[in-house]
């Protein structure tokens, strides 16, 4: 059964390789390739020249958006999906790490089992230590905080059909968490073995910086657990401070000739001033981004539209 098959690729500097990637994946897919929008994330290099020359190229079947600025790569990711047709939408990066012949397994195995979602799984990644080590922490708190089944691994290559496309398109808040969007709204989630290959050239775009960021969405954006492990360390430190206060006043009548513990103060006062500091915090970072929702923060900015 043929399918309708778009393709969301965010750029950021993808020069040397979004050219040949594209052409692979029209040799790869031909007429079941309706569509490749390509999403420049204001990369800094020659991104922009290549992706305009794709368009004259490959005419109605590429589209190009060129965004203000550097939003992101899910904020780059949403802005190419509200641009998406197809009965399937499949989201791949620029770096060649995810080989075009792998994108009609994911198509045919998410239509084959009615899945609205398909995530590719690797037996090997070819991405560098920190990278696997920031993915599996995201892993984690994806399971805890966001309910996903501990066998799924959240890639960043995947396939989604048309249905839910159009509901995670109705998301307008400033910071999108795509992996989010989708455990919210469905359970049909199926996920398959796929090649990886080695990046083929540059390096990784994701710095600690940016995966942090990425944690901070997961936390604030798409959870309330924060909040309640909040309460919850309160409680306990306002436990702990009870007992030690009953400690005190034990050890007093007992031991009159005590000296007052001043050192001992002194930690207690920092130990709760410092817990009570990071509460405010956090409650602070879901209130600023409250505000910035409400105030009308823009999730991305089209400055240019090629289609």
């Amino acid at each position: 059964m043929d399918h309708r098959i778009s393709i969301v690729i965010p750029v950021f500097r993808g020069e040397s390789t979004i050219g040949p990637l594209v052409d692979r994946l029209f040799d790869e897919l031909g007429e079941s390739l309706i569509q490749v929008i390509l999403v420049n994330d204001g990369s800094p290099d020659q991104s922009d020249r290549v992706c305009r020359e794709l368009f004259l190229n490959y005419g109605h079947r590429v589209s190009y958006l060129r965004l203000a600025r550097n939003y992101g790569e899910h904020n780059a990711v949403m802005a190419g999906l509200s641009r998406s047709t197809g009965d399937f939408t499949v989201i791949m990066d620029d770096d060649f790490q995810n080989p075009p012949e792998e994108v009609l397994k994911l198509v045919e195995y998410a239509s084959s089992h009615d899945y609205d979602v398909v995530y590719s799984c690797y037996s090997k990644k070819m991405h560098s230590l920190w990278r696997n080590l920031g993915s599996r922490l995201n892993d984690r708190m994806a399971t805890i905080l966001l309910k996903k089944p501990q066998n799924l691994y959240l890639s960043s290559f995947k396939c989604l059909n048309h249905w839910l496309v159009k509901e995670i398109g109705k998301y307008e808040g400033p910071y999108p968490y795509l992996d989010g969007l989708i455990l919210q709204r469905t359970a049909r989630i199926g996920s398959l073995e796929v090649r990886h290959d080695q990046r083929l050239n540059g390096r990784s775009n994701y710095t600690l910086k940016k995966l942090i960021s990425l944690w901070l969405r997961v936390f604030v954006n798409f959870s309330v657990v924060p909040l309640r492990i909040s309460t919850v360390v309160g409680f306990l430190m306002s436990g702990i401070g009870a007992l030690l206060g009953i400690a005190v006043v034990v050890e007093r009548f007992l031991r009159p000739e005590t000296p007052v513990g001043w050192a001992s103060l002194v930690v207690i006062i920092l130990l709760f001033s410092g817990v009570q500091l990071v509460m405010l915090g956090l409650i602070g970072e879901y209130l600023g981004r409250l505000f910035l929702t409400v105030n009308g923060t823009p999730q991305y900015t089209v400055r240019e539209e090629l289609s």
